[in-house]
C-alpha cells in the first residue's frame, strides 16, 4: 500500500481482501487467507494498515427495513431560504431518525436527503411536521423510490 498526499494506492492482495469483506464482513480472516494463499496474521496487518489509512472507514449489519415495517422510501430536495441556513438545518435533520443520508448539493436544492417511512401518511406527517417547519427551510420537492435496483459498493 502506498500513500500519496490524500490518495492510497493499494496493491491486489488488499484488494482481493477488501473484495472478500465487502461481499460479507463476517467471513472468517482464516478462510479468506487460504482462498488467497496468505496468513491470517498477514491479512490481520493490512486490515490494520487499511484501517489506519482511511481506507476502511468500519464494518455494519444491514437491517431489512421492510421487515421492520417501513416500506416508503423517499429522496427530499431542500430548498433553503439562504445558504448560511444549512448548518442549522442540517442539525435539526440530525435528530429525525428517519432521515438516512444527508447531502449538500449543486442544483435546484441545498439538500438532498434520503428518507424511510412506514408508509405515505408517515412520510406526510414527517414532511408536514419535522422537516418543512424547520427554520431556514423555505420548501421541499419529494420523490417516492418505487423500488431500489441497484445497490453496491465501488468495484476493486
Amino acid at each position: 500500500m502506498k500513500v500519496n498526499h490524500l490518495q492510497v494506492e493499494i496493491d491486489g492482495i488488499d484488494k482481493e481482501i477488501l473484495r472478500y469483506l465487502m461481499e460479507d464482513a463476517r467471513k472468517p480472516i482464516l478462510q479468506i487467507a487460504g482462498k488467497i494463499g496468505i496468513s491470517g496474521a498477514a491479512i490481520h496487518q493490512r486490515l490494520r494498515k487499511l484501517e489506519q489509512a482511511g481506507v476502511i472507514a468500519g464494518s455494519k449489519f444491514i437491517v431489512n427495513t421492510r421487515v421492520l415495517g417501513y416500506s416508503t422510501m423517499a429522496f427530499v430536495g431542500i430548498y433553503l431560504e439562504k445558504a448560511a441556513s444549512n448548518l442549522e438545518a442540517v442539525k435539526e435533520l440530525r435528530k429525525i431518525p428517519e432521515v438516512l443520508e444527508c447531502h449538500y448539493t449543486t442544483g435546484n436544492w441545498s439538500i438532498f436527503i434520503k428518507i424511510i417511512c412506514r408508509d405515505n401518511e408517515h412520510l406526510m406527517q414527517l414532511l408536514n411536521h419535522r422537516i418543512q417547519p424547520i427554520d431556514g427551510v423555505s420548501r421541499t420537492e419529494t420523490f417516492i423510490s418505487l423500488d431500489q435496483q441497484i445497490e453496491r459498493q465501488i468495484q476493486l
